[in-house]
């Protein structure tokens, strides 16, 4: 094992982008249909993984609804969440802001209560096991209706205790992020963070990576690569200093490529980028693979993956001295290696 990647195993590490239902092993997703009986179409594991066959991102996202099939109970949820947690403190997570996707399963008949009541005590049960803190981020559908996420985002209110912040994913075209301005306006009345998904390469990228930044008015950006494509808007973000959450193995999946490339352009254009996992049971590797990924890619250094892991923690909708406590175990860690 080379000591480059020793470091990255064992850095100290934050996660800002990953979608709870996009950990749903194909094991689990297995046991969990024969437990609700629920026929799917594979024999086993390796089938389950060959029809993991992504080149866009619509391709992905109809393998990946079909996957919820099976998430009915709350236990489902419970174990979805704790297996996820479990994994992501065995590569030094140590704090996570998780998605999830309530309209995929309300529309499905599965109670919002039963999905959040399941993800909040696979939460706390994982603190208490492992150490690890997470807190949850709501996220719209946006190829459905804007008057169903309004309805959602109302469905959440008695539960914002457990919730700290909405977002925006699914399917991007002809689904601008101006879509949901009322939506987003009532969520920051209601006291959530906001972020929004600008996806890799999408049609008419830039413009809408520009409406959440004026229009929405969003604290963070999920992928945002393409934000490169304008100076003028990169200046804007480093101005409001938004933190932009990238996934490289699940760019090489949906996208020409990984954007390492990108994610090193950003660190040097002094952007607080970020590199997360996604989907990691649909696009293999979790954040140890993502950095690796890009490490390899682009060939960064200790300072770099530092800077990366610093990043995350900064870009964290926590208090100031909480994020200090998790930046102060980062630089012990590199003090001490």
């Amino acid at each position: 094992m080379s000591k480059l990647r020793s470091f990255i195993e064992e850095l100290p590490k934050c996660e800002l982008h990953v979608h709870i239902e996009g950990t749903l092993e194909p094991k689990m997703k297995l046991q969990l249909a024969k437990r609700n009986k629920v026929e799917l179409p594979y024999k086993n594991e390796k089938a389950v993984r060959d029809a993991y066959e992504f080149d866009d991102l619509s391709s992905f996202l109809t393998v990946y609804y079909e996957g919820m099939s099976v998430l009915l109970t709350e236990q489902d949820f419970f174990d979805l969440t704790y297996a996820y947690l479990k994994k992501a403190h065995s590569q030094n997570v140590l704090y996570t802001e998780m998605f999830f996707d309530p309209q995929a399963h309300t529309a499905r008949g599965v109670s919002f209560d039963t999905v959040i009541r399941g993800i909040r005590r696979a939460q706390m049960q994982a603190e208490i096991s492992f150490g690890i803190r997470s807190q949850l981020i709501m996220c719209f559908l946006r190829d459905w209706s804007a008057e169903f996420a309004m309805s959602t985002l109302l469905q959440s209110i008695p539960y914002k205790e457990w919730i700290i912040g909405v977002g925006l994913d699914s399917d991007e075209r002809n689904n601008p992020p101006i879509k949901f301005v009322e939506v987003f306006k009532r969520a920051r009345e209601e006291g959530y963070f906001l972020t929004m998904h600008c996806d890799v390469d999408q049609k008419d990228s830039v413009n809408n990576i520009w409406q959440t930044v004026k229009d929405i008015g969003v604290d963070r950006i999920d992928h945002g690569v393409n934000s490169l494509e304008d100076m003028k808007l990169c200046e804007e973000i480093k101005e409001q200093s938004l933190t932009l959450t990238v996934c490289p193995i699940s760019n090489s999946f949906v996208s020409d490529g990984s954007k390492s490339e990108a994610i090193l352009s950003m660190l040097e254009n002094g952007m607080r980028v970020t590199v997360n996992s996604d989907d990691p049971a649909y696009f293999p590797g979790y954040m140890t693979e993502n950095l690796i990924c890009v490490q390899k890619d682009v060939q960064l250094g200790k300072r770099e993956l530092v800077q990366l892991a610093e990043n995350a923690f900064e870009g964290t909708w926590l208090p100031r001295s909480t994020k200090d406590r998790f930046i102060e175990d980062l630089k012990n860690y590199v003090t001490k290696y």
